[in-house]
């Protein structure tokens, strides 16, 4: 009998290793980059990874396993109303520590998991328009819940965040921003590390085998609806974690931070980004930063009355992410993470021709 432990194979422990090296490179980056930028911008970059978090969990539903989901702005919303409550129940109880951090989203990532997991169920069993018409009630239904019970979730006005401040180890004069920006990009980084093996992983193959032929995947071995349930259930799980991340960053949860217009966005930026690619959720994840920045810097050039700039600012992003979706379409059918692999492929071949 072999006393030796089992090891992985030699191609999936390389995978490990180096998707490792990658996160470790990006973490090291990300910290020197952290301390160059301004406040504000350590305070969009932590939104960004926030964000990054609920795209790549999309990516993984839709982009690899082919569920189209309208209601994932409703996963981020129970992340979020989790971390609040809990955070707000171990403030008033004296502990608002550190470690509440880590506790408040390990809860908001387990009940966005429960929630998906009720939600794949049914989603297993639905098709085409079924299953949009089914993620899109989810995304008007759970939000409406925070106006209904008004006496756990205060209504319109939301909840506030008791969120400790930075760890004192750290220097009393260590910019809060900073600190965010850390925590939102420790969560992106895991997220995006576990993802990364996932889909190179046995189930990561049977992901893309399904999206491409049920028959086909059915027959050969793969149990198509568990596959599917699965699939909803680690995207809600990452949803979990990015809107517990939102929740943090502003302090402060409302129903109308997680509406439906989210839930298209983050639909939009990664088809933008490209479609069933982790990196193709990067620039999604960015370019949901960057877009108010954008409309609000448009409403500034033109000369409006408050009144108008005010309801176009309210309504300009959706304009501009639809359009950039058109463009994008027609200019990069792969999205910007395929358009740049494809001007990369095309460098590679100009520059082994000229060596030729």
């Amino acid at each position: 009998m072999n006393a030796f432990p089992p090891t992985l194979p030699a191609p999936r422990r390389s995978t490990l290793l180096r998707h490792l090296a990658v996160t470790a490179a990006a973490a090291l980056l990300l910290l020197g980059l952290t301390y160059g930028l301004a406040p504000f911008r350590n305070y969009q970059l932590a939104t960004m990874a926030a964000y990054l978090c609920a795209t790549a969990g999309l990516t993984l539903l839709t982009g690899l396993n082919g569920q189209l989901s309208l209601g994932h702005g409703a996963l981020m919303a129970t992340g979020a109303y989790t971390v609040a409550l809990l955070q707000n129940a171990l403030g008033d109880a004296g502990f608002l520590g550190g470690w509440t951090l880590i506790v408040s989203l390990a809860a908001a990532v387990v009940v966005a998991t429960a929630v998906g997991a009720v939600i794949g169920l049914v989603a297993a069993r639905l098709r085409g328009p079924y299953l949009a018409g089914f993620t899109l009630a989810v995304a008007v239904v759970v939000p409406a819940i925070a106006t209904t019970f008004d006496g756990v979730f205060n209504g319109e006005q939301g909840l506030g965040v008791a969120v400790p401040p930075p760890p004192a180890a750290l220097g009393a004069s260590f910019p809060y921003e900073r600190w965010q920006a850390w925590l939102a990009l420790a969560g992106a980084l895991l997220t995006m590390l576990l993802l990364a093996n996932l889909v190179r992983s046995r189930f990561g193959r049977s992901l893309v085998a399904v999206r491409d032929d049920e028959v086909a995947a059915r027959l050969a071995g793969i149990h198509v609806a568990r596959t599917q349930v699965l699939a909803f259930v680690v995207s809600a799980a990452c949803a979990g974690l990015g809107g517990g991340l939102l929740a943090l960053l502003a302090q402060s949860v409302s129903p109308g931070a997680f509406s439906l217009t989210l839930s298209l966005f983050l639909l939009m930026a990664i088809v933008i980004g490209g479609l069933g690619s982790l990196a193709g959720a990067v620039w999604g994840a960015a370019l949901l930063v960057a877009l108010p920045d954008l409309s609000h810097l448009l409403t500034e050039r033109l000369a409006l009355s408050p009144a108008v700039a005010q309801r176009l600012e309210g309504n300009l992003p959706l304009a501009v992410f639809g359009i950039t979706l058109i463009v994008v379409m027609i200019v990069a059918p792969g999205g910007v993470q395929g358009l740049l692999r494809r001007l990369g492929r095309s460098a590679r071949l100009s520059w082994s021709t000229r060596r030729g």
